[in-house]
């Protein structure tokens, strides 16, 4: 899909639709004020009559629009006349993306940029636009034998000022790479899972640094994790006939010996819980379980189309969990790359044994900071919903930086405490500790348990079980958390 900045009258924009905004006391923005007077009385007799309302997110798609050039043109609601705040300016782009994607319409001109937000950031309105309608247009597609695509948009034209050329110009360009990152990440976590195996993410990444000549790639084997003592990440992989791999991706665009971000995504390729079997219901989803690994390299594709002058370092352990007559078994104790014991209590609390490894072996890159993220715990999902995903960390600065970013992005996370009173969950009998905490608070007691291989860094930890991917008819992955990480990367390089 081609998206371009239009400074060109809009009526004059060659289009198959205009997108305009329509306030509650039936106002038309300003933007839809430059549109010819005849075709603005035709949306004030509209608005008298009822058929458009003006409330937040209603749309209305005007098809027969006489004595002017302008095919249709799509009213869409801005609620009350006062500043939108950036989640009503997205729910605005959402309902009219949607409105949009059944119509054969194959170009868009959107003329929102007289709308006024709480915060004035033109750049950041542009690249709202293009993450949204990328997001609505995204089809998987890739294993059917009819490819049916529903979406027919081909360029979309965003309307802007002269004056706002060079802020919404800069938005495109981020827009377009957190974009791209996006539909990376969901496309190759909605791989089913005798696809996508850990081989098959290694290969891509792989594919990223031939592509890419900004990123350095390499793969270890598992000889090379067995060598460097990773017994905990290894004995997740015992249970598959699949190796496990561990993906290093290495984006050096900052200034030398700068320390460098450290990006850790958790990669199962598919989860049965191993010997701890989960039920049966539902388990196709558990495909899902590698979106952290998936959103570490999408991540890492926006970074490179952005430019970011940033170090980077991906570390992505790639596995399978299923059970099998040398997986592991509650009860089982594994030394970590760290020298901890484990006592594996539960073999579906596997995320948390690959990461750890993962994280002792971040220590050698002498990290500023190191986020991992991961679909790790249901109870994040019980405790806050498919909204925010979970933020846990052992620095208050870093932590506040994520918050702070995923506010800008729309991509939220809630902090949860991770006080010492909950360490005590994790005291074994056997081992240094084991891998489970019992049923309370089982998102903290993961992130403890993490948090005992992080003492050498500041480290957050985001648990995306609840946001990585949407279950029902509308299953699929969301792309979560790289708008979040990419809004950090870019709070990060303007602020240096």
């Amino acid at each position: 899909m081609e998206y371009s900045i239009e400074t060109t009258p809009i009526e004059t924009l060659p289009c198959d639709c205009i997108i305009i905004g329509v306030y509650q006391n039936q106002q038309i923005a300003a933007s839809g004020l430059e549109l010819p007077s005849s075709l603005q009385n035709t949306i004030n007799m509209m608005c008298k009559r009822g058929d458009i309302t003006g409330k937040l997110g209603e749309t209305v798609l005007i098809n027969v629009l006489p004595d002017t050039a302008i095919n249709r043109v799509l009213a869409v609601g801005l609620g009350e006349a006062k500043p939108l705040s950036r989640k009503s300016y997205r729910k605005i782009l959402s309902a009219a993306a949607n409105n949009l994607k059944k119509p054969y319409i194959k170009s868009l001109a959107i003329a929102l940029n007289g709308v006024v937000l709480e915060v004035n950031d033109p750049q950041w309105a542009v690249r709202q636009v293009v993450e949204i309608f990328n997001d609505a247009a995204y089809q998987f597609t890739a294993l059917k034998a009819e490819k049916e695509i529903d979406c027919k948009w081909q360029k979309i034209m965003i309307y802007s000022p002269e004056a706002g050329q060079a802020a919404a110009n800069q938005g495109l360009k981020q827009g377009m790479a957190v974009a791209d990152g996006i539909s990376f990440t969901k496309a190759l976590a909605d791989l089913p899972g005798n696809i996508c195996t850990p081989t098959y993410m290694a290969e891509q990444a792989l594919e990223l640094g031939k592509k890419h000549k900004e990123l350095f790639v390499k793969v270890l084997e598992e000889a090379d994790m067995k060598e460097l003592g990773m017994g905990s990440l290894l004995s997740v992989s015992r249970g598959s006939r699949q190796p496990a791999k561990l993906i290093i991706i290495e984006y050096q665009s900052g200034k030398k010996g700068d320390k460098p971000v450290a990006l850790v995504g958790k990669g199962l390729t598919f989860d049965a819980g191993g010997i701890s079997l989960k039920p049966g219901a539902g388990m196709d989803e558990m495909k899902y379980d590698m979106c952290g690994g998936a959103a570490v390299m999408g991540t890492l594709i926006a970074a490179v189309k952005m430019q970011l002058p940033i170090n980077i370092v991906g570390l992505v352990p790639a596995s399978e969990n299923l059970p099998d007559g040398d997986a592991n078994k509650p009860g089982d104790i594994v030394t970590s790359m760290s020298g901890k014991t484990i006592e594996i209590l539960n073999t579906d609390a596997e995320g948390r044994l690959i990461l750890c490894d993962t994280m002792t072996y971040a220590e050698r890159y002498k990290p500023d900071v190191v986020i991992d993220m991961a679909t790790l715990t249901g109870a994040c999902l019980v405790a806050l919903g498919r909204v925010p995903s979970g933020l846990l960390g052992n620095d208050d600065k870093l932590c506040n930086d994520l918050i702070n970013a995923g506010d800008e992005a729309c991509d939220t996370v809630w902090r949860l405490p991770l006080w010492e009173e909950y360490q005590e969950q994790l005291k074994s009998n056997f081992a240094d500790l084991a891998n489970i905490g019992g049923k309370d608070a089982g998102t903290i007691t993961a992130a403890c348990f993490l948090s005992h291989f992080a003492k050498n860094f500041r480290w957050a930890h985001l648990d995306i079980a609840g946001t990585a991917w949407r279950s029902g008819n509308n299953k699929g992955a969301t792309g979560r958390p790289v708008p979040l990480l990419c809004q950090y990367l870019i709070n990060r390089t303007a602020n240096a």
